[in-house]
Formats: structure tokens, sequence, C-alpha cells
């Protein structure tokens, strides 16, 4: 049984689903989202209620029933609200800036670091030490951050790096020297 992809999804006024075959079409305020689901599971709208079903409880459909439930009411979600992920920079001569739409960052290296943002991602760098990555895909989302982090990860001896703005870099100590 599965708990998560027996739960009914139910569609916000100005969303518009549309549902051909395995395909899915989510069109809101913020932009639209399109997925292609697996063969074995079925999607129904109902009043403005979509529910997720699978042909049989084999166990690769039973994980599929949940994960198709959860991306169709992430793409509902991202279509009303953004999904967003902060960045923050620590280390001394370490800072971003937004040139256009690009994201540049000096992060110690001897050149400047450039990232152009995929097709509907969105920098924003409200002070030279923290990094917003915003958009309605939130796996698009994920990906970008993690890849702008992959740029400079947190080092554990003295914390420098990119790291994520609810992440705790546990520290290591230094050589504690001769005695």
């Amino acid at each position: 049984m599965s708990r998560i992809g027996n739960k009914p999804i139910n569609v916000p006024e100005g969303v518009e689903v549309k549902i051909d075959g395995h395909h899915i079409t989510v069109k809101g305020p913020k932009g639209t989202l399109e997925k292609d689901i697996h063969k074995n599971m079925t999607v129904t709208l109902n009043d403005k209620v979509l529910t997720v079903t699978r042909c049989d409880d084999e166990p690769a459909n039973k994980s599929l029933h949940g994960l198709t439930r959860t991306l169709i009411h992430n793409m509902i979600e991202g279509v009303v609200n953004e999904y967003k992920r902060d960045l923050e920079i620590n280390g001394v001569g370490y800072r971003a800036q937004k040139k256009g739409n690009k994201l540049v960052m000096n992060l110690g290296y001897s050149h400047p670091v450039e990232m152009d943002p995929p097709a509907g991602i969105t920098f924003d760098v409200p002070d030279a030490n923290h990094i917003t990555v915003r958009g309605i895909d939130k796996e698009l989302v994920g990906q970008t951050a993690a890849v702008v982090r992959t740029k400079r990860p947190p080092e554990v001896y003295r914390g420098k790096g990119i790291k994520y703005a609810e992440e705790h870099i546990r520290r290591k100590e230094g050589k504690a020297g001769k005695k």
C-alpha cells in the first residue's frame, strides 16, 4: 500500500492540467511544465482532483506509484509558487555578482568562474556572499544549485567555499603541533 501514491492531488484555481495518454502538461501563472510518466501509471482528473493509480502490485510499480504522484504534485506546486535554493559563499575574497543573466564568481582561482543559467532558471545575488537559484522546476533548481556548489565545495578545515544556506559543515581540527 502506497500512502503517498494514494493521496489525491488538489488542483488550485488558475492551474490547468492536461493529460494526453502518458504525457502531462501543467500550466499556471508562473509558467508551463511537461512530463512523461511511466506506462504502468494512470492519472485521472475529476473535479479539480488528480489521482494516480497503478496497474498491479509489482514491487517496481509500487515504488513508481508514490514517485509519480510526488512529481506531479511538485509540478503543480512549481507553477503556482516558484522553488528557490539559497547558497552562501564563505572565504576571504570569495564573492559573487550578476552580469546580465550570468553568474560571475571569484572563488580563489586565477580566473573568475562564469555560469549561464539553464532555461527556466534565474540567479539572484542579494549581496556578494549569497546566491539564490529560482525556477518552477524543482529538479532543475536543485541540480543547478548543486552545480554552482561544485565550483568550490566547502572544505572542512577553514569552512571556505560554497554551501547551502541550511547546510552545516562539520569542522575538523588541524594539526595539533609537536609536543
